[in-house]
């Protein structure tokens, strides 16, 4: 049996665009395995529930495959089967963000005048 680190892992399931990436956000805690902690070079096992914060999304996901490769979207999605309480929280997310989108978000760059006048009147 082939031992995959965690780090290599989550590159080829395609949460992070790079290996080094992936390290540094285990390294920074945002990759936790039953609410623990842990280190890169950890190995991946089967059925193992990671919970993984890559900036933009939160998802809690079951080891279904390993892979130490990267390939096409469609193969690193069976590598990982998501929860169904990840599944509800991040089309509760979207859909939040649909509603109510961050004012500043539509501004890009430094703001003007006008743009800092109209961030002001928002509540």
């Amino acid at each position: 049996m082939d031992d995959y680190r965690i780090d290599k892992w989550l590159w080829a399931a395609r949460f992070f665009k790079t290996r080094s990436l992936a390290a540094q956000a285990v390294d920074g805690g945002r990759v936790r395995l039953g609410g623990e902690r842990i280190k890169p070079a950890r190995t991946v096992r089967l059925g193992e529930v990671y919970q993984i914060d890559n900036g933009a999304e939160q998802w809690e996901v079951v080891v279904r495959g390993l892979s130490a490769q990267r390939g096409p979207a469609t193969v690193a999605r069976t590598l990982y089967e998501e929860t169904a309480d990840s599944l509800a929280r991040r089309a509760l997310n979207a859909e939040n963000r649909r509603l109510f989108p961050e004012p500043g978000l539509s501004i890009k760059g430094r703001p003007t005048k006008r743009d800092r006048r109209r961030l002001d009147e928002l509540p």
